[in-house]
């Protein structure tokens, strides 16, 4: 989104990896904070924390590796949070009996394009998916950047599965 940019600081892979989010004015703000939830009515934005086919991922708080997954290295879509949400660790979900995992909500985007860690993305929504994980809830957002090309074809999350077949 041209409004963003980001900036990286030191070597990919070493814990003095920074990236660093620039407003429009070029003043380093929070992805967190700053970034608002809607980028218009029915679109979120989307904080990249780890682009298609990373293994690194720049948490909104800190960085992570992620395991491969035969036959694929790294996550399978570009992977991120909406800024401005938190998953409420003292709630607990009446669908999968657990608390919420204490970060913001996570989402997949689908698109065809790799994103750079940072980036800020306009999203619409398609389906949402709610995983446990040593006995906390991190909801999934499935999501499809609306700059890509095919954004059009995708409205739910019966297109994703009519459109991108297992």
């Amino acid at each position: 989104m041209s409004s963003f940019s980001s900036k990286e600081h030191a070597a990919p892979f070493t814990l003095e990896y920074r990236v660093f989010l620039k407003n429009e004015k070029e003043q380093y703000i929070s992805p967190f904070h700053d970034v608002l939830i809607y980028a218009d009515k029915h679109i979120f934005h989307m904080v990249v924390e780890a682009p298609h086919w990373s293994n690194a991922k720049k948490e909104i708080r800190k960085l992570r590796y992620v395991a491969n997954l035969f036959p694929y290295t790294g996550y399978i879509c570009n992977y991120g949070a909406i800024p401005q949400t938190w998953e409420d660790p003292g709630h607990n979900d009446k669908r999968t009996g657990c608390c919420g995992d204490n970060d913001p909500i996570d989402v997949c985007e689908i698109g065809s394009k790799v994103c750079a860690r940072g980036e800020i993305l306009r999203v619409k929504v398609l389906g949402i998916l709610a995983m446990t994980d040593e006995g906390e809830t991190g909801w999934k957002i499935i999501a499809i950047n609306v700059d890509d090309p095919d954004a059009a074809n995708y409205n739910d999350i019966y297109d994703v599965k009519w459109l991108k077949p297992a």
